[in-house]
């Protein structure tokens, strides 16, 4: 068994950052971050706590960027060339990344917070907010560099934080804006004689300042010749236009103006003075130089041209004014305006409010195109794409991330999470679906390919759900805390059938047998297992016997015998089938309480996980003891915030909650109250892997030390307690012992509450308090021969080929290991000899020629040439696999699901054609008749 899983994809959440149960306000490190989108607009970035999730929307696909940051991420920027991706988290610390190959380039910090980052148009320079200042920094390369990050200026003038930044078209001008109501406009580089300005005329803070398109300012320049005749009070040349907008709903548009008689007595100035022109280009020259803009500045001709081209030239003597102010709500005092995005090219503003409402305006006229109520949250953030045609919305207290197209006004993508995180997942059994179950009482199917959540389960529990199970591809079981085991139809995604108790409790697991006629639920109180009948609904029996509430529920993979754990120790082994209903169940005693139960795969052995950390694997035919694993040391680690010991001597973490075997049974996958998922080898019983699911730190438990300057005698201080986010404090009261108004927050702790394996083998699956993170195997990135002699090279299997040898040309391809030499074999391999090379692979390579069939298949114009593989294999070898189906059970399902993707595919292309060609016969059937 193979074991470089790596994080493929984070599901259960396209944007923000978890919340805790109970959780209503949220800090200051789970207020969400930016979207971004790709330059071809096709690809959208969306930060899910210290991870980024890109979302191609062309191809309805998700994945991971396999790094991580400290903390919960605040802020990113995306080059315009796409090659470089920055990350801010909410700690300030920063990564420089390379976004096509996910490399960490470098890493460093603000020192202050970064609410606002954007690169230049060019891509030469991006400009930071850090607290009251702005920084503009030089783009580094794509390679590593000593010291890579290089600052060109700091800009200062703004009294309160900076919030919102803005680049000029030419990306020679820069504004910003702060929480002092107020917007400063500087000149990136310095230009001789000109002052920064000072924009008023606000009531409450910026959340946004936007520039208009030179462009589109030397159309209207065109259009409005003179003097005095654009519609505004102001009189000159326009040079610039901005936008700024605030908290309350108000934009008021400003338009930087030169009057032109200013030009005209410079230039007789110069007249009168032959060498005043050239002392002053000089001048200009010389502060370009010192200043790096502006060129080389060579020539007195190269300058005035660079001069004419720049936008910050232009704004010398110039003066600024306001010209129009738009209201967005002027009876609405609760509707605030939260977030802005500005496309300069379309001249389109998306504006997103506290109540989940949007705006779509075009500006300067300021005309409402589109407005449309998209959730109850704030929308904490809005993006539009380079084409604007796309709308995207990230609200961050529901996790939500919908992508709109207003000029169809259709939804491209809807995505959210389980409220208050997930619980428990179930894979299908041909691992495409998985089903999770929330704390929110949902029930969700995703797509394993995709990783996108295709539909939620109508909400029928009113607690949450604590175990999902498939009885069959169509039909998910779920149970939960509120009593009620339900049984939802895949086909019209509703609720068909529910299961009820003859006493009212609340249902900790759950199981159903192979067949998917009985399924099983135990229960916190009165201590008993509930079995029901499927089809008919109906309670069956009860068995009763432990002394503590039922934790799992397994049934036997073949036969028909049902194992129950529970908190009094025992492990219970009931036969559901037998006619004398007395007759007692034969019991495993552990010694603690058990926690955890799995089968393995062949239904030879039971293993059994306690809350010492002990897991002890029992004989299923005698029920003794096989061997013990103790896995404390091995899942130990991480202390929590208000943990008054260290994680060595805190043994409330050190036991496993959930367990699962591997498809052959070899492996053990199990996880628990950690941050540590681990894989055991059970017949050595030795730890062959062990994966750490976060290193988040604005989770709770994933330090193993925490710092001593965030300890006080009282305990763990709130290291976020000086966030200028944080809404004020209460100040103390006399005679008071704390300082605040009684409310509390807490974070989302690291630990996984379920893992499961794939049926396919090639992947697996854990909860945890960020969602459901998947690990799959990476085939492509390691050599791994079998049986390698120097004989066995690729030239060797090319000569083979070449000779028609096509057997032994195969068999040296799969020593190699190697997916493209298997392939071109395969493919190379004549029709009619499909047969005779099928009659010369052994039954050690079996299981490896299955895994590259399937993989070959699944994009591979050549069905019905993979199908007569498949047929050979089966007619073959058949036999052998049905005797010995644990070994071969990952590959067959891995094909099996190939072939079912394959055959759904061609059913919906044959369909289409048979309809069409019934529809042109019925019409010559009427022309000719």
């Amino acid at each position: 068994m193979k074991f470089n899983y790596k994080l493929h994809r984070l599901c259960g959440a396209s944007y923000g950052t978890p919340a805790a149960t109970g959780a209503s306000i949220l800090s200051s490190s789970s207020k969400g971050s930016n979207i971004v989108y790709t330059c071809d607009g096709n690809s959208l970035l969306s930060p899910v706590g210290n991870r980024i999730q890109v979302l191609d929307l062309l191809h309805h696909s998700c994945r991971t960027l396999p790094f991580e940051a400290r903390s919960n991420i605040r802020r990113i920027a995306l080059s315009p060339d796409d090659r470089l991706l920055i990350v801010v988290d909410v700690n300030h610390h920063a990564l420089l990344v390379n976004y096509h190959r996910g490399v960490i380039l470098h890493r460093f910090s603000f020192k202050k917070p970064v609410r606002d980052m954007k690169f230049s148009p060019d891509g030469s320079k991006f400009a930071v907010s850090a607290g009251k200042h702005v920084q503009v920094w030089f783009t580094p390369g794509v390679r590593r560099e000593f010291a890579p990050m290089v600052l060109h200026r700091k800009y200062t003038g703004l009294s309160g934080d900076a919030t919102t930044l803005d680049w000029s078209s030419d990306s020679s001008i820069l504004m910003g804006g702060g929480k002092d109501c107020q917007a400063r406009v500087w000149t990136v580089d310095t230009v001789k004689d000109y002052k920064p300005w000072l924009l008023v005329g606000h009531k409450k803070p910026l959340v946004g300042v936007h520039f208009e398109d030179r462009f589109k300012i030397n159309e209207r320049n065109q259009f409005f010749v003179g003097v005095g005749n654009t519609g505004s009070s102001l009189t000159g040349k326009l040079v610039a236009r901005c936008y700024t907008i605030s908290e309350d709903g108000v934009i008021v548009t400003r338009e930087c103006r030169k009057e032109e008689n200013d030009d005209k007595e410079g230039e007789g100035s110069d007249d009168e003075d032959g060498n005043g022109k050239g002392l002053d280009s000089f001048g200009n020259d010389a502060v370009d130089f010192f200043s790096g803009g502006g060129g080389n500045g060579t020539t007195t001709t190269q300058s005035n041209d660079v001069h004419s081209s720049d936008q910050a030239h232009d704004i010398v003597n110039s003066r600024w004014g306001t010209t129009s102010r738009h209201y967005f709500h002027a009876n609405s005092s609760a509707n605030t305006v939260v977030s802005t995005s500005f496309s300069s090219k379309h001249s389109l503003l998306v504006v997103g409010f506290s109540t989940g409402l949007f705006g779509l305006y075009e500006l300067p006229s300021m005309s409402n195109i589109h407005t449309l109520s998209l959730s109850h949250s704030t929308i904490g953030t809005v993006s539009i794409n380079p084409s604007a045609e796309w709308l995207a919305f990230g609200c961050p207290k529901t996790q939500q991330l919908l992508i709109w197209e207003w000029r169809s006004e259709t939804y491209i993508l809807k995505q959210a999470g389980h409220a208050y995180g997930m619980r428990c997942l179930a894979y299908s059994p041909d691992g495409i679906v998985v089903a999770t179950g929330g704390e929110d009482g949902t029930v969700k199917l995703w797509n394993s390919h995709s990783g996108f959540c295709y539909v939620t389960l109508p909400k029928s529990h009113t607690a949450a759900v604590t175990a999902v199970e498939f009885s069959s591809p169509a039909v998910v079981l779920s149970a939960s805390l509120d009593g009620t085991v339900r049984a939802h139809d895949l086909h019209r995604y509703r609720n068909f059938k529910t299961y009820t108790s003859d006493i009212p409790c609340q249902f900790l697991c759950m199981a159903v047998d192979k067949s998917g006629e009985v399924v099983c639920a135990g229960s916190t109180e009165p201590f008993r297992v509930c079995v029901w009948s499927v089809q008919t609904g109906k309670l069956t029996d009860v068995l009763t016997g432990h002394l503590g509430p039922i934790s799992s529920l397994a049934f036997h993979p073949v036969r028909g015998t049902l194992a129950s754990a529970s908190w009094d120790g025992s492990v219970k082994v009931w036969d559901l089938y037998k006619s004398d209903g007395g007759s007692a169940p034969e019991t495993l005693e552990n010694g603690a309480d058990v926690v955890c139960l799995a089968y393995r795969p062949d239904g030879g052995q039971i293993c059994s996980g306690s809350i010492r950390g002990m897991l002890r694997f029992w004989n299923v035919e005698d029920g003794s003891l096989v061997c013990e694993i103790d896995g404390q040391k091995d899942i130990k680690g991480g202390r929590k915030i208000n943990d008054r010991m260290t994680s060595d001597n805190n043994s409330s973490s050190r036991y496993f909650t959930s367990i699962a075997y591997s498809a052959d049974g070899t492996c053990l996958l199990a996880g628990g109250n950690s941050k540590y998922v681990c894989i055991y080898e059970v017949s050595q019983q030795i730890l062959l892997k062990k994966f750490q699911v976060s290193f988040n730190r604005s989770l709770d438990g994933v330090l193993d030390e925490l710092h001593s300057k965030n300890l006080g005698d009282g305990g763990a201080l709130d290291d976020e307690h000086d966030s200028a986010d944080e809404t004020s404090f209460v100040p103390h009261i006399p005679g008071a012992k704390r300082a605040d108004d009684g409310s509390r927050k807490s974070r989302v702790e690291v630990l996984t509450m379920q893992v499961a394996f794939s049926p396919t083998g090639r992947e697996w699956s854990t909860v945890s308090g960020e969602g459901l993170h998947v690990y799959s195997l990476d085939d492509d990135m390691i050599f791994d021969p079998l049986a390698l002699t120097e004989g066995v090279t690729p030239s060797a299997v090319q000569s083979n080929l070449r000779e028609g040898k096509y057997g032994m040309a195969l068999l040296m391809s799969l020593h190699l290991n190697e997916f493209a030499l298997v392939k071109s074999v395969i493919e190379d391999t004549p029709f009619e000899s499909i047969s005779t090379v099928v009659r010369s692979i052994g039954q050690e390579h079996l299981s490896q020629l299955i895994q590259f069939m399937s993989k070959c298949m699944e994009d591979s114009p050549h069905v019905e040439y993979y199908l007569q593989w498949c047929l050979e294999l089966l007619q073959t070898h058949g036999l052998f696999m049905e005797k010995n189906r644990g070994k071969y059970l990952r590959s067959f399902r891995a094909l099996f699901r190939v072939v079912q993707s394959r055959y759904v595919d061609l059913k919906a292309i044959c369909d289409d054609n048979k309809y069409s060609l019934e529809f042109l016969e019925n019409q010559a059937n009427l022309l000719l008749g």
